[in-house]
């Protein structure tokens, strides 16, 4: 049988100054209809890259050096640009990673939904916003009816990652590229869009390429994985073959579960406390409140995780401590000091001592400039370094976060998202502070990376005493460097405690859904849960 897609012999090039470098070296892919392919790795592997160039696409900067693609006995490397648009979207659609950096902020979703149809002309607009609906309701999106009317900005994180899958899925596509489509989401959301994404491939013979780091994932879903290092291929074989029996040692090293465990604080009297929340309360302008009643304390040298599903008030509650989101009641202390509810209103030093790192590194970091500037305006601003001890503090940050001293002088786009992460990490610890709020700092990172990382964040915190507030919805993350746990649900904190007494049952029901909802690294583990849960 004739494959859907077969690329061979792929070379892909990126400039690097000015010279181009190899990123993916003579990789062979093949796609058959109605099949399920996993590409994984570490970050920097070239995944994304090759899941681009099956629309042949390449990001800025990036070339495809030689090799064929063939889509549906077409072949699409050096084809008119003309004739290859007519097929992406339409024939090929692709879920990218950070759904807020993908959308336009000007336009509702429902129009960014039926854009694609109606270009194409498979549908008119009437018509594509009534399929637009049904697809919501699909994948479980609140209010299904109205919820294609709001702006990205008014979505949560997940919602809007849902929402880029309908638009993704609005042509009906032979193939969709679905690179980490659920890295954003929390463990209860994540388990409703996999099982969207494994339903529509089923009902509809979809083929699709998954693009994930996390193997327990792509377990649930993909008939054949690949696993990419350096741009090579190291394995390949079905998938219920790999995960039994992984023949290489790197692909061993991915399946391994997250061994490490943070040993307990020392952190135990009131004289300790850091930052101190009391009876917060926060709304967005017109809208009911998003927090209520927050009481919280976090500790010198402590790692509270805060844990809960997308909505749920996590990100709410950094921007109100942060300043960014004024509290109609309560109050933030730090150090026993009330903070100004504005940030335009707080200190320097303020400022200084509480740095947030950011959920999307591609929105957090400027696309034209430089990693030199971008690390050393906290340097300038907070410390007036000179240009010398600037160059020196970003070269000694550049090398706690493992990146090469040469990456001083790229931009963001030439980083992938793993990268980018750690760009950001760095341009907190810039500054020196006493608490950092880490909103979901690991999930763009693969478990080899993210594992390195949260070992040098608490590195880090052994040796500056410095205060994490971890927002998660990585449960492993959780139990590997949390000292206490606090469970948000609907803006409000049903659960917190000492990660092992809120570990250990009886849960409360909310939290016993979360820890339920964590993939296992079993093929036939969602199956067998949506069973369990539709039967109760």
């Amino acid at each position: 049988m004739q494959p859907l897609l077969e690329m061979k012999n792929i070379v892909i090039e990126g400039l690097t100054g000015e010279s181009w470098e190899p990123i993916i070296r003579g990789l062979d892919l093949t796609l058959n209809k109605g099949e399920v392919l996993g590409l994984i790795g570490e970050s920097g592997a070239g995944k994304s890259t090759l899941g681009l160039a099956s629309m042949a696409y390449t990001r800025q900067g990036c070339r495809i050096a030689s090799g064929s693609i063939v889509f549906d006995g077409q072949e699409l490397f050096n084809t008119p640009e003309v004739d290859v648009r007519s097929i992406r979207g339409a024939r090929i659609a692709y879920v990218a990673q950070s759904a807020a950096a993908s959308f336009n902020p000007a336009h509702r979703l429902i129009r960014q939904y039926a854009e694609g149809p109606v270009h194409h002309g498979l549908m008119n607009n009437a018509e594509a916003e009534e399929h637009a609906i049904a697809t919501y309701e699909q994948l479980l999106l609140p209010d299904p009816e109205n919820i294609g009317y709001r702006f990205p900005h008014q979505v949560s994180g997940g919602q809007l990652q849902r929402a880029m899958v309908a638009m993704a899925m609005s042509c009906k596509p032979d193939i969709i590229i679905f690179d980490e489509p659920t890295t954003a989401l929390d463990v209860t959301t994540q388990i409703e869009v996999l099982a969207a994404i494994k339903e529509i491939t089923r009902r509809f013979n979809t083929a699709a390429i998954y693009i994930t780091h996390d193997l327990a994932v792509v377990a649930q879903l993909a008939d054949r994985i690949m696993v990419l290092r350096y741009g090579e291929l190291v394995e390949e074989n079905d998938a219920r073959e790999m995960l039994a029996h992984p023949r290489e040692t790197y692909t061993r090293d991915l399946l391994a579960v997250r061994s490490f465990k943070k040993g307990k604080s020392d952190s135990e009297s009131e004289e300790d406390v850091i930052l101190e929340i009391d009876g917060v309360t926060a709304s967005y302008t017109g809208a009911d409140n998003v927090l209520e009643e927050i009481d919280l304390k976090i500790r010198s040298g402590q790692t509270v995780a805060l844990v809960g599903e997308s909505g749920s008030g996590k990100s709410t509650l950094a921007r109100v401590i942060t300043g960014l989101l004024p509290p109609v009641n309560g109050c933030v202390r730090f150090k026993g000091q009330e903070l100004s509810a504005a940030l335009k209103s707080r200190k320097r030093e303020d400022l200084q001592r509480l740095q947030m790192i950011y959920q999307m590194p591609d929105t957090a970091l400027n696309p034209r400039q430089k990693i030199r500037k971008i690390i050393g305006r906290p340097l300038k601003f907070y410390f007036n370094h000179n240009r010398k001890q600037q160059e020196q503090r970003i070269l000694e940050l550049l090398d706690q976060i493992e990146l090469p001293a040469d990456y001083i002088d790229r931009y963001p786009t030439e980083l992938s998202g793993g990268e980018k992460q750690r760009i950001c990490i760095a341009r907190a610890l810039a500054a020196q502070p006493d608490l950092i709020i880490c909103d979901e700092v690991t999930s763009a990172l693969d478990q080899l990376v993210a594992e390195e990382i949260l070992k040098l964040l608490l590195n880090l915190q052994r040796k500056l005493q410095v205060s994490y507030l971890f927002i998660t919805h990585d449960l492993a993350t959780v139990k590997a460097i949390s000292d206490e746990i606090v469970v948000m649900l609907n803006g409000r904190i049903v659960e917190k405690g000492p990660r092992q007494e809120i570990l250990t049952p009886p849960h409360h029901e909310y939290t016993d859904l979360l820890l339920s909802s964590v993939p296992e690294m079993d093929p036939d583990w969602l199956d067998n849960l949506l069973e369990a849960r539709a039967a109760a």
